[in-house]
């Protein structure tokens, strides 16, 4: 069990931000994914999108790493923030924009 903890850990380290996704970016397959997906891009931040649907062991080992129970799971500079409902309240708050710019990253937030 430590390999995948060590490579969750690994992913979390090494990204400023990580989506632990259902799906990928271009395809989520559940409507949660699909939510954050369409905040990280809106917010135009790069993040790295990793599907726990390719690997049981990742999906069930991301959920042991937070102690969180569902998928998505948003990381910001190795820190979980949390799933859907989560991150949807951050970013209508602003709280979300504010946390990612005062870590360094820039947003770009689409036009329209």
């Amino acid at each position: 069990m430590a390999g995948i903890a060590d490579l969750i850990d690994n992913e979390v380290k090494t990204n400023d931000v990580v989506v632990f996704m259902k799906g990928t970016p271009d395809f989520p397959q559940c409507g949660f994914s699909g939510q954050v997906v369409q905040i990280m891009n809106y917010l135009g931040v790069p993040y790295k999108g990793i599907n726990v649907l390719a690997d049981d062991e990742l999906r069930q080992g991301i959920k042991d790493y937070s102690n969180w129970p569902t998928i998505p799971q948003l990381y910001v500079k190795g820190e979980f923030l949390g799933g859907c409902d989560i991150v949807r309240e951050m970013f209508q708050s602003q709280e979300l924009q504010q946390h990612l710019e005062a870590n360094g990253l820039e947003l770009n937030i689409a036009a329209g």
